[in-house]
């Protein structure tokens, strides 16, 4: 089964181990990429970000907070992204994540030489 990324892109969903109620369990490398891809869009909170990947993926990919977090943190160490605080639409005190240059320039890179 084929199904598009946050960027349009098609990836192979059958590729992914699959968790017992049939939606997909991300892998490292391809959470940090979609990751990405959906902050290329504009800043986002984490659970924003979480959304966006699973509506992208007909809510086929499962993004797992703990595993989304990590995440979120692995990428601003690398300082591909930064967080700020701000107020969620529900009025919550949220961190609001965005690409920084580093991080926009190895979206594309990785875009382009086919790991994403």
């Amino acid at each position: 089964m084929l199904t598009s990324d946050p960027t349009g892109e098609m990836l192979r969903s059958d590729a992914f181990p699959k968790k017992a109620d049939g939606r997909i369990a991300l892998l490292q490398g391809t959470l940090d990429l979609l990751i990405l891809k959906t902050l290329l869009l504009g800043p986002c909170h984490g659970q924003g970000v979480a959304r966006s990947i699973q509506r992208q993926s007909e809510e086929t990919f499962f993004v797992d907070h703990g595993s989304l977090y990590l995440a979120l943190q692995r990428l601003e160490d690398k300082k591909w992204i930064s967080a700020n605080w701000g107020v969620s639409e529900n009025n919550r005190k949220a961190r609001f994540y965005s690409l920084t240059p580093k991080g926009r320039a190895t979206s594309w890179r990785k875009q382009a030489s086919g790991s994403g």
